[in-house]
């Protein structure tokens, strides 16, 4: 069941979004207050969440409330990776929820908090308690990220790839479990903290990976993840089977939705992390996919809710 649509993800990361082509993110403002009002008027319910920020900025925050965002959203979302990418230490955590929360009173929800196995195993195990410690109780969502690490024969979806040096490279090690399937050492740990933390899984085009992930999170007791569906991806063919199969298989599970990713065509620049040309392009997908996903339902054919949307 989808319990939330989040628009975009990482806003005010220039991985993830152009600070060139929008510099003052109205661009960006624009495009999100199209999107949730075009969620709103095909599900009233459904809880729309403004994309998870990295990093963690109050005033990126402000800025949205200044453009009028925070008035058609029902909460905000933080990511962080203290251990990895974060220029702040993990026991910082509350304070940087605290920040968020001088500047706004909606929820605030830990949309993706994760720990790499870049350097050693054994510091995910440390990062996941202590993080554990730090959040469950104090955010309405946290969701791990993630289940798996990202297959070395993929690419990871940001910016400058590469470039970036080891920053890149530690998105591979993100994961409970290697790229194999196998355990690490974390996922024992992860079953102290279920059903009250969740995961973050994202799902390239076809992931064979799906099947197996679904029975992994049964199997930790997983009630609520996140995922995504691709707007580049809607125009591949079969778009619309794969991502049938997709939310097909996640049905039992409140799922967060990520709406994101710039087709190339569709973009002021040809690239994933562009504004849209027509930003309510781009709301017109996020309306069709909850349409498709997360349709209206008669009192007769609801199922029984197993967690606030908020």
């Amino acid at each position: 069941m989808i319990e939330a649509a989040m628009i975009w993800n990482e806003p005010n990361n220039k991985s993830h979004w152009d600070p060139e082509l929008d510099p003052d993110w109205s661009r960006f403002a624009r495009m999100a207050v199209l999107s949730a009002d075009a969620i709103a008027s095909e599900n009233p319910a459904l809880a729309k969440v403004l994309g998870g920020i990295s990093p963690i900025d109050p005033g990126f925050i402000t800025r949205m409330k200044e453009l009028g965002v925070l008035d058609h959203v029902d909460a905000v979302a933080v990511h962080g990776f203290p251990l990895d990418w974060n220029l702040w230490q993990i026991q910082e955590w509350p304070q940087k929820i605290g920040e968020i929360a001088t500047v706004t009173d909606l929820p605030i929800w830990v949309s993706e908090v994760g720990v790499s196995t870049f350097g050693a195993e054994e510091i995910q195990v440390w990062g996941l308690k202590r993080t554990a410690e730090l959040l469950l109780g104090n955010a309405p969502r946290i969701q791990w990220y993630s289940l798996y690490d990202l297959p070395r024969e993929w690419e990871a979806t940001t910016r400058h790839r590469e470039a970036e040096g080891s920053s890149y490279y530690r998105h591979f090690h993100m994961g409970l479990l290697r790229q194999d399937g196998t355990p690490k050492p974390a996922l024992e740990e992860f079953l102290r903290y279920t059903p009250a933390m969740g995961l973050v899984q994202w799902f390239h085009f076809e992931d064979p990976r799906l099947d197996d992930a679904v029975a992994w999170m049964k199997r930790l007791g997983v009630t609520n993840m996140r995922t995504g569906l691709s707007w580049a991806d809607s125009f591949r063919p079969n778009a619309l089977d794969w991502f049938d199969r997709q939310m097909e298989a996640l049905a039992d599970f409140d799922v967060t939705v990520t709406f994101c990713f710039t087709p190339e065509h569709r973009g002021m620049m040809p690239h994933h992390t562009s504004p849209p040309l027509v930003p309510e392009e781009f709301a017109e997908f996020c309306a069709t996919m909850v349409r498709r996903y997360a349709p209206v339902m008669t009192s007769a054919s609801r199922p029984t809710q197993r967690a606030s949307a908020a």
